[in-house]
């Protein structure tokens, strides 16, 4: 059985005339990274190998989850061709992990995380919000053979930004 977590950067700061690839983190996404990477320790594996795009947003996303679940940085693999929003190439790379590893975490982009997640899962995801959370797990116990998977859990920065306003009952976002 092999599973499959992708991360989403988090939001990108738009306020400097970078070229895309080098692109920080917005104040939200430096926010958004620390409040998902809190919560997502229950949903991980006791082993795995971490992959990132070399993206600045996605190693700083990376970073973030690295310091928050005491994941060694010079234990990730940052990869150039990871920097992709096409899922064809996504899912290529991602059959080329090592089958001693059953457990790949993955920060990258979109579209190519939702739209893998189209393909590879057992149910539709409108999109991946930056700061996203999915895990997938395959039967099949080698990469390269992964086919349809099943989508263990989902959790998006939105969903734990909810909560009720002791004024009104109502939900506050």
């Amino acid at each position: 059985m092999k599973n499959l977590i992708l991360i989403r950067h988090a939001k990108s700061s738009w306020d400097a005339p970078l070229v895309d690839k080098d692109r920080p983190l917005s104040n939200r996404g430096i926010s958004d990274a620390h409040l998902m990477a809190g919560e997502v320790d229950e949903f991980l594996p006791k082993s795995f190998v971490v992959w990132s795009s070399t993206a600045q947003r996605a190693k700083n996303t990376a970073y973030i989850f690295a310091e928050n679940l005491s994941i060694p940085i010079d234990t990730i693999v940052f990869k150039d061709d990871l920097y992709t929003f096409d899922e064809k190439k996504l899912a290529n790379i991602i059959k080329t992990c090592d089958n001693q590893f059953d457990n790949l975490i993955l920060f990258g982009h979109n579209d190519a995380i939702t739209n893998f997640v189209n393909t590879f899962g057992n149910h539709a995801v409108d999109n991946v919000p930056t700061a996203g959370f999915v895990s997938l797990s395959f039967e099949e116990n080698d990469w390269k053979a992964i086919r349809k998977g099943k989508i263990k859990k989902t959790l998006f920065p939105r969903e734990l930004k909810k909560h009720d306003s002791p004024f009104t009952g109502k939900q506050i976002h």
